[in-house]
């Protein structure tokens, strides 16, 4: 007998919708979630940690199969929310970063013909190129990179893989400003402006 997720109504009919998502995922690939447009159904108590936990009324989501199910229907809104959307509802979730963290990485070649593949820790494969640019912001903690994953979803690329990124970089200029960044997928991901670097 299956257990309930949660006695969280909201909860309970998008682990219902995601049943028969989930089986489709694996014959179709992702939800088409950009051509859904339910009513707004208000906020639930998800939150997506910055280390890329999921949380449900405060604890952690310990199943990662329901986490990867969730994580094919979010969607970005206009207005920048989060939410989690099926043919029948729409749910604001609170994310703390970035909804996936990038956990490991695959490099093959140097330079302009470097290839990069990125994981996700909910196991999406992304490659870096021009459709998935890396993007690097300055934290608290210093540089945090960014992997474009789908529909501005982004990725914060762990910390061990981001001085791995840094190792790759060299300086290119670019539209008349020379620039510190690296090659990936035929595309030159810029980091920072070659005096900042």
């Amino acid at each position: 007998m299956t257990q309930p997720v949660s006695d969280d109504p909201a909860l309970a009919r998008l682990s219902a919708a995601l049943g028969e998502i989930g089986k489709d995922k694996a014959k179709r690939g992702l939800p088409p979630v950009e051509r859904w447009n339910p009513e707004h159904c208000g906020a639930i108590d998800i939150r997506i940690a910055a280390d890329g936990t999921w949380f449900h009324n405060g604890s952690a989501i310990r199943r990662p199969k329901l986490v990867t199910l969730f994580a094919s229907i979010l969607r970005k809104e206009p207005d920048g929310s989060t939410v989690l959307v099926t043919p029948a509802e729409k749910v604001r979730i609170q994310v703390d970063d970035a909804p996936f963290t990038a956990v490991e990485m695959a490099v093959e070649g140097e330079g302009e013909t470097r290839r990069l593949a990125f994981r996700t820790n909910v196991d999406d494969l992304v490659p870096a190129d021009a459709e998935h640019p890396l993007r690097f912001e300055d934290g608290a903690e210093g540089l945090k990179p960014y992997l474009h994953v789908r529909r501005d979803l982004w990725a914060l690329v762990s910390r061990p893989l981001t001085y791995d990124l840094v190792e790759m970089g060299e300086e290119r200029t670019i539209d008349g400003q020379r620039w510190f960044g690296l090659w990936a997928g035929g595309h030159f991901h810029r980091i920072a402006p070659a005096e900042a670097a």
